[in-house]
């Protein structure tokens, strides 16, 4: 089956093709959760409500990472009257690059779409990233414009140079909790960040296998409720440490030679 085959074997929902069945999920929603009990709630209200305009068939997989507050109380609440809704628990916390593995693992979908729980994206801009999945193997949202405080940004910037310069990784927005994968792409790659690396290696890994990439503008919210991580020291050092130990990993150049142009959307 040629590289095109593939792609187009998968749903198109927004098109008037028929639907090939797969025995699975035409879209899997993916949300790592961490003591987010004032924005699980409205995050699985959006997402209930989104759903079923792009796919006939869906599930929603909320990852709770050993939260300490509701967060788990609340979705069990929602499991009981929406079955598409399956929560998977790890007992203590691991990292939220390990919740997300789990997440991704876990999907059945076709198309496997990720976000964060902390409502800083408009759900609704999925159908934006879903019109150019016919086409791409990644569909991947960059915050525009983006609303941290200005050492995130700034701390952003650092990191886009040096993933860019180790890995000729020329996404403008890496970190952007905002992408949408067909499945193969997530079945082929190995994804062994328990951090806030993971972004980066699952685009790292995925490129070096021979994804195509492509970019679009998302709407950024500033947090209202919850506290923020991303920017701790120890995040920050364990995501250098996951950086060496990728960088080890793909240093073959046969590795890291892209096997097929990519389109990355619109340039920095």
């Amino acid at each position: 089956m040629t590289r095109r085959s593939k792609r187009d074997a998968y749903p198109k929902p927004h098109g008037g093709e028929p639907r090939i069945t797969t025995g699975r999920p035409q879209l899997s929603l993916v949300f790592p959760v961490f003591d987010e009990e004032s924005n699980v709630g409205p995050l699985l209200d959006s997402a209930l409500a989104l759903a079923p305009r792009l796919a006939t068939d869906f599930e929603i997989i909320v990852v709770d990472d050993g939260s300490r507050d509701r967060s788990v109380p609340i979705v069990e609440t929602r499991r009981r009257t929406e079955q598409r809704i399956r929560l998977i628990r790890h007992a203590s916390n691991q990292g939220y690059g390990a919740a997300l593995r789990s997440g991704l693992r876990a999907a059945r979908g076709d198309l496997v779409f990720f976000s964060d729980a902390d409502l800083q994206f408009d759900l609704d801009e999925l159908s934006l990233l879903m019109q150019h999945t016919g086409d791409f193997d990644i569909v991947a949202g960059y915050r525009s414009p983006r609303v941290d405080p200005w050492h995130r940004r700034f701390i952003a910037r650092v990191w886009m140079f040096v993933v860019r310069t180790l890995f000729d990784l020329r996404v403008r927005d890496i970190d952007c909790a905002f992408k949408i994968f067909h499945r193969h792409v997530i079945a082929q790659i190995p994804i062994e960040s328990i951090g806030a690396f993971v972004n980066t290696e699952i685009l790292v890994r995925a490129r070096a296998s021979g994804a195509r990439i492509h970019q679009v503008p998302v709407t950024h919210w500033r947090r209202r409720h919850g506290r923020q991580s991303g920017a701790r020291p120890r995040v920050l050092v364990r995501a250098l440490i996951e950086l060496a130990s990728l960088y080890r990993d793909l240093r073959s150049p046969a590795v890291l030679e892209p096997s097929a142009p990519r389109d990355l959307g619109p340039s920095t």
